[in-house]
C-alpha cells in the first residue's frame, strides 16, 4: 500500500480524498489544511492525521506520494519542498503563477526521478482521448482550422472577494477556466506559440478576468480560436469543447459525444461518409470508484499505477503543465498591447 497526503482540503481537495481514501493500492494516511474547522471533522469522524503545516506532515508521514490542492500561488513552495524530501507528487491546475518556478519544479521532477502528475482531468474523459487518436491517425487529412471553448457560471454577479478574484492566488477566467482548453489544444492538436489579437476581458470582476477571447497560432502554422467565459448563466455548470476541421471532414467533440462529419468513408475506421456519433457511454474508461465524473478517480489510478511502477507519466506531466502556462503567460502579454 501507497502512504499518500493530502495538502489541501478545499473542493478539489476533499474531492481527492474521497477518491484516495477507499483506493485499493493507498493508504491516506494525513491531511493538511489551515482550517481548524475541517481538521476537527476530518479528526473527528476518520483515523486520518490531520496537520496544519505541510512540512511536518511530508517530514512525519514518509509519504510515497502527495497531492497538492492549494491555491495556485502556494504551489511552488509545498511542490518543491515534497520533490526535495523525495515524494512523488500530483498537482492541481494550473502548475504554476510563475515560469521560473515551474521550470525550478519541472527540472528536480526530472532530476529526482519522481512520478509528477497535474490535475488537467479532461485528458480522462474518453471523448476528448479518441478526439486525439483519430486526430493523430490523420482521420480528417490536413487540418485546417480549430475552436477551443468553455463556458460556465462561475462569476454571474458582482460578489466579494475571494481567491478566484485574486490574480496573485491564480484567480481569473484565464488560469481556472482557460487553461483546461489550452491545455487540451496544446496535447490533442498542437503546441499555440503566439496568441495575436488576445483580449481578457471582465464582466463582473474588478481584478481579473472573466473572458478570454484570442486566435492562436500552433507551431505547426495551423491557427484557432480559443473562446471562454466563465461569466455565462446560460450553462448549469462547466461546458468545454473542441471543433476540429480538416480537409476530409470536421470532428466536434465536447465532454459527452464526439461528432464526425466525414466526407468520405474511412474503412480503417468503420466510420461511413457523413455524420457519425460516438458517445461517452462507449468511451468511458472504467473505474472503481465514481465521485463527479470517472476521469476524476482515472487520473488517480493513473498517477498511482505510475508510483507503483516508479516511471514516469504520458499524461498530464509538470512539463507539459509548464508549457500550458507558457501559452497563458503568451496570451497575459498580448492582451496589453
Amino acid at each position: 500500500m501507497l502512504k499518500a497526503g493530502i495538502i489541501g482540503l478545499g473542493k478539489m481537495g476533499l474531492s481527492h480524498a474521497a477518491i484516495v481514501a477507499p483506493h485499493k493500492d493507498v493508504d491516506l494516511v494525513a491531511v493538511c489544511d489551515t482550517s481548524s474547522l475541517i481538521l476537527d471533522g476530518i479528526r473527528k469522524f476518520t483515523g486520518i492525521k490531520v496537520y496544519d503545516d505541510y512540512r511536518k506532515m511530508i517530514d512525519s508521514e514518509k509519504l510515497d506520494f502527495v497531492i497538492v490542492a492549494t491555491p495556485t500561488k502556494f504551489h511552488f513552495p509545498m511542490v518543491k519542498y515534497a520533490l526535495e524530501k523525495g515524494v512523488h507528487t500530483f498537482c492541481e491546475k494550473p502548475f504554476s503563477l510563475s515560469i521560473k518556478e515551474g521550470e525550478e519544479m519541472v527540472s528536480l521532477a526530472e532530476k529526482n526521478n519522481l512520478v509528477n502528475q497535474v490535475g488537467y482531468h479532461n485528458h480522462f474523459i474518453g471523448t476528448f482521448r479518441e478526439l486525439r487518436r483519430l486526430i493523430k491517425n490523420g482521420i480528417l487529412g490536413d487540418l485546417v482550422h480549430f475552436t477551443g471553448e468553455a463556458y460556465g457560471p462561475v462569476v454571474t454577479k458582482p460578489k466579494g472577494g475571494t481567491w478566484r478574484s485574486d490574480p496573485g492566488e491564480g484567480g481569473g477566467c484565464l488560469f481556472d477556466y482557460a487553461s483546461h482548453v489550452i491545455n487540451l489544444i496544446q496535447e490533442i492538436i498542437g503546441r499555440p506559440v503566439s496568441a495575436p489579437g488576445a483580449q481578457l476581458k471582465r464582466i463582473y470582476s474588478r481584478n481579473v478576468d472573466d473572458a478570454v477571447y484570442s486566435l492562436l497560432k500552433l507551431e505547426s502554422g495551423l491557427s484557432g480560436i480559443l473562446s471562454v467565459n466563465w461569466s455565462d448563466e446560460t450553462y448549469r455548470k462547466m461546458s468545454t469543447s473542441i471543433t476540429v476541421i480538416g480537409k476530409k471532414g470536421k470532428i466536434i467533440c465536447d465532454a459527452t459525444e464526439l461528432k464526425i462529419y466525414l466526407k468520405e468513408p474511412d474503412s480503417k475506421e468503420k466510420l461511413d461518409r457523413g455524420w457519425t456519433i460516438k458517445y461517452i457511454t462507449d468511451l468511458a474508461i472504467p473505474v472503481d470508484f465514481y465521485l463527479r465524473g470517472e476521469e476524476y478517480s482515472a487520473q488517480i489510478d493513473n498517477f498511482v499505477h505510475h508510483v507503483i511502477e516508479r516511471k514516469p507519466t504520458e499524461i498530464n506531466t509538470f512539463r507539459q503543465a509548464l508549457e500550458t502556462d507558457r501559452v497563458m503567460e503568451i496570451i497575459m502579454t498580448e492582451s496589453k498591447r
